[in-house]
């Protein structure tokens, strides 16, 4: 394989800031008159998670595709570098919890399930964060909108697919406060 290839394919994931899809590297290389199939990309991928097994980054697939992140052991050492408050709040996480396990629900569904009424405030922010989206209405009464999770989301919680979030206990009902505490685990890990 093309040595150039492999850093090449590493100067896009640095650059891009968000994850890049094997089809999106390939069409981004043809572009500059560079060519390079699937498996050599994939190959050049390979080289590189091999490359940073010992450094402080890893080359990690997620839900849209590849990306280079730091490595959960380093993550501790960046707090001092963010200013921004990205702590979420406990109503935030129980209703991103329920929508990630239940999806898709509606408003008055996670309501239902929380015991207690959802801030306007708190689905707005799910939104703006784009780790929930609308994905169709639901055919009752008022046609209340289904939230869904997004690959935002689960590219945030470093996993691939909704399947990865760990199993919830076998209870006949699961508290809020579990979903919660299982939801902050994984945040935390990511």
């Amino acid at each position: 394989m093309n040595k150039n290839i492999e850093n090449f394919i590493e100067s896009l994931l640095f650059a891009s800031g968000r994850p890049l899809r094997l089809s999106e590297i390939r069409s981004i290389l043809e572009n500059e008159g560079i060519k390079a199939d699937l498996a050599e990309i994939k190959v050049g991928l390979n080289n590189l998670e091999e490359r940073y097994a010992e450094s402080s980054l890893e080359l990690c697939e997620v839900a849209s595709g590849f990306r280079l992140q730091i490595k959960k052991d380093f993550t501790h050492l960046l707090s001092s570098l963010w200013t921004e408050n990205n702590r979420l709040s406990k109503s935030l996480m129980e209703t991103i919890s329920i929508i990630a396990y239940k999806q898709p629900v509606t408003r008055g569904e996670i309501e239902e399930i929380r015991g207690v009424q959802v801030s306007t405030n708190i689905i707005r922010n799910l939104l703006e964060r784009d780790w929930v989206k609308i994905s169709g209405y639901k055919e009752t009464p008022g046609r209340p909108a289904l939230l869904v999770t997004t690959k935002t989301f689960l590219n945030d919680l470093n996993i691939k697919k909704i399947s990865d979030l760990p199993a919830l206990p076998e209870k006949e009902e699961i508290s809020s406060k579990e979903i919660t505490e299982t939801a902050e685990i994984n945040l935390e890990a990511s």
